[in-house]
């Protein structure tokens, strides 16, 4: 199978998750597929949340309709373009994903096959069902893709290399048995803001769709703020109001009242607004319901902290100290390009 056909069927599925859409489902009858794929996917999207109580149907829908956007022969063509992937010989490829938010394994699915690889995906409980059907899109919209992904809820076996994510704990499992294989092991990261005062109101609500999309259960979820020497919050949670409908969930409400209960009996001091705590400490991964603050002097002295500890950080969000911070309200939507903890995926896999 060329390079053009596995992009032009991953172009197709881009188009297929483009009509869910966050503030609705709007079917689009010219689609590719859709009178044999469409109900499947409405109907395991309406029942995600059954079987994960932190997918709820406007998480789902804003992971699929994120990925239906970036999929188009445009940015595919952008992504392989500094590759040679028309002389790889297809090697199996095992991969193991987090089950943390919607599609979070997606882009390594993708990846492998692009690349002209095989698969063998080991996911996560928490994460079962949109795959599958996703992978039998694909086998429709091209049928050279039959044969080529496999999934598996046994221990892998029968691979060339190994792609895997998880926690810090289950990195160390992963090494012990993986590390005679070519490898990606990924540990647990977080994301953090940088603020300066000179942050408008809509730079600061766009702020709140990094820390509360997906409940901040992502890599990319902004778990901790920089602020400078005497900051007020007022105006930071100001911003945030409108994000108060997240105590409409139970497995968020529950994780606060426990959280905060935690935290008054170890007389922690708290800044608090019903919804979310902001907890003075260094450091990265906060609980859920839970951001951590530390405050700075220097912007400099900040940056270079920060570049020392790169390695436990995934996104750095703000504005007019470097190019290469996030922007506020972009964390959840990375290009093809954005590779998690900054590893090249696909220079790993062409170079197998």
């Amino acid at each position: 199978m060329t390079v053009e056909k596995r992009i032009e069927a991953f172009a197709k599925l881009g188009d297929f998750l483009s009509q869910f859409q966050p503030d609705g489902i709007v079917k689009n009858e010219k689609v590719m597929l859709n009178e044999t794929f469409f109900d499947a996917f409405e109907t395991q999207i309406k029942r995600a949340h059954e079987f994960n109580g932190w997918f709820t149907g406007k998480n789902v829908l804003t992971a699929f309709y994120t990925w239906g956007k970036i999929l188009n022969i445009s940015n595919l063509n952008h992504w392989i373009l500094k590759y040679d992937l028309s002389t790889i010989r297809p090697k199996k490829i095992g991969v193991i994903m987090a089950g943390n938010i919607p599609l979070v394994g997606f882009h390594d699915f993708l990846s492998v096959l692009v690349s002209g690889h095989d698969i063998l995906v080991k996911q996560s409980s928490s994460d079962a069902h949109f795959l599958p059907l996703i992978a039998k899109y694909l086998e429709y919209a091209e049928p050279q893709f039959k044969g080529r992904i496999n999934f598996t809820d046994e221990k892998l076996d029968d691979f060339d290399a190994v792609i895997a994510t998880g926690s810090n704990n289950t990195a160390r499992y992963f090494d012990y048995y993986f590390g005679k294989y070519p490898s990606i092991i990924r540990r647990n990261r977080n994301s953090v803001a940088v603020l300066t005062n000179k942050e408008t109101d809509e730079d600061l609500k766009n702020l709140g769709e990094d820390i509360f999309r997906y409940f901040g259960l992502g890599c990319r979820s902004v778990s901790k703020l920089f602020v400078p020497q005497g900051y007020d919050f007022d105006k930071f949670f100001n911003a945030i109001y409108d994000f108060r409908e997240v105590l409409n969930y139970d497995k968020y409400i529950n994780n606060y009242d426990y959280n905060k209960a935690v935290y008054l009996m170890s007389q922690f001091k708290l800044i608090e607004n019903g919804f979310l705590m902001l907890k003075e400490d260094k450091a990265y991964a906060s609980p859920i319901a839970t951001l951590f603050y530390e405050y700075y002097e220097k912007t400099d002295d900040l940056m270079t902290k920060i570049q020392a500890e790169k390695d436990a950080i995934q996104c750095v969000v703000g504005k007019s100290i470097n190019s290469e911070m996030v922007g506020f309200g972009e964390t959840q939507k990375p290009q093809l390009w954005d590779y998690a903890d900054d590893i090249d995926t696909l220079a790993f896999l062409q170079n197998l």
